[in-house]
């Protein structure tokens, strides 16, 4: 039985439900990340006693399930996407914001489906778009290929985030600093591919980075899903 399907304990002494205890989580995990969650500190967040909690939730697994869900409904499109390409474009997209405001979610992303109410209208609203397109086997890999793009792409964004907050660097800084030992490496001749790269590329922002990516994907996808013209 997940924990969607077990009912809540009847209120007592201290008003207390899932809804509130995930909410405590969510706001802990938001300040601290997931180190800072525990069944004990949301308790104490909400001034109720530790085993009062296990009431509601058997496991830190599960209150992690229940915030993946909670925060999924952010990424739920607002209306129903117009066709395929619009609705892994929003779902990406919406996926990388929702990560940007709780960092904590890209450590989560790409585990096992969530399978609350939130995680399945998500994946309802995605897959109804694909509906006709192709056989149900290749409309799941078109998923799963887009989601590995994003899921990647945002684990790479926040772990560098957080290198920053770390290090009390920005990106820029980090290439400024960086840039004496670079140039000598590049000097030596070894790395020629690497000094094109460097010396002729151009540097671009992580959100045109992302949306680049994502249509790259997009547009490989649409050569499985699109049929062959006679």
């Amino acid at each position: 039985m997940t924990v969607w399907d077990r009912p809540e304990p009847p209120n007592r002494l201290v008003p207390l439900d899932r809804e509130r205890i995930v909410a405590a989580a969510i706001a802990l995990a938001d300040e601290g990340g997931l180190d800072a969650v525990s069944l004990r500190k949301v308790a104490a967040r909400l001034n109720a006693g530790p085993m009062r909690l296990y009431g509601y939730i058997a496991t830190k697994s599960e209150l992690l399930d229940l915030m993946v869900d909670e925060i999924y409904a952010e990424i739920l499109p607002r209306e129903q996407p117009g066709d395929w390409r619009e609705a892994l474009g929003i779902l990406a997209h919406r996926t990388r914001q929702t990560a940007l405001r709780h960092n904590w979610l890209a450590d989560l992303l790409g585990g096992r489906p969530t399978l609350g109410p939130n995680g399945l209208a998500v994946a309802e609203a995605t897959l109804a778009t694909l509906d006709g397109l192709a056989d149900i086997d290749t409309v799941m890999r078109a998923v799963e290929t887009v989601s590995a793009y994003f899921t990647g792409a945002i684990r790479r964004e926040i772990a560098n985030l957080r290198a920053e907050r770390a290090t009390g660097l920005s990106r820029h800084d980090w290439q400024r600093a960086s840039g004496p030992h670079v140039t000598r490496m590049l000097a030596t001749g070894r790395f020629p591919a690497l000094a094109k790269a460097v010396h002729h590329g151009t540097d671009v922002d992580s959100e045109t980075s992302f949306a680049t990516g994502l249509d790259w994907v997009l547009d490989a996808v649409a050569t499985r899903l699109t049929p062959p013209r006679a």
